[in-house]
Parts: structure tokens; C-alpha cells; sequence
């Protein structure tokens, strides 16, 4: 899934893989520590609003990909969240019947 990633001021693209209500794997050419403090924007398709989540913690990287968690969700951000990974397990189990 297409994300935009955010540190500081520097916002740039990013794949968001592994997509769960505790965290993300995300493949970015962002340079991030463990540690660090992000936000993850996940641009879905066919809806003109992203889903922002302010605050993602790194917890680890290899290369250009990095694993977060999700910080402090709040509960519009959860419910989206919810609503989105339901969507794509939906989807997922179609594709397989």
C-alpha cells in the first residue's frame, strides 16, 4: 500500500507492508533510527482522505525498509485502521475461493 512518511519536516513516499493495528514494515528512502518519532499517512485506494497516523515509533531498520508501532492511537485513527485491514482480509480471502 502507497503511505507518505513524515520525520521532522521531510515527508516522502513509502510502501507500507505487514499492515496491522500495532504497527507497520515500511520501505522508504526516509533514514530513520530506532527510536525515532513518525507519522505514516496511508493513502488508500479510492478514497480521497489518507488514514494519518501522527504517532509511529521506528523500532527497527534494515537497509530502507523499518518496522513501527503505532503510538498512542486514537480512536478515529483505530476505527480506520480496523476498517482498512478488514477491507483487505475480505479482499484477500475472495481472491483465494
Amino acid at each position: 500500500m502507497k503511505s507518505l512518511v513524515r520525520a521532522n519536516s521531510h515527508e516522502v513516499e513509502a510502501a507500507t507492508r505487514d499492515l496491522s493495528l500495532g504497527g507497520a514494515q515500511i520501505e522508504s528512502s526516509l533514514a530513520v533510527q530506532p527510536g525515532r518519532q513518525i507519522a505514516v499517512k496511508l493513502i488508500v485506494p479510492g478514497d480521497d482522505t489518507p488514514i494519518l497516523i501522527e504517532q509511529a515509533r521506528v523500532q527497527w531498520n534494515v537497509d530502507r525498509t523499518f518496522g513501527v508501532r503505532f503510538v498512542d492511537l486514537q480512536p478515529r485513527e483505530q476505527d480506520e485502521l480496523e476498517q482498512l485491514i478488514d477491507e483487505y482480509i475480505a479482499l484477500d480471502e475472495e481472491r483465494k475461493s
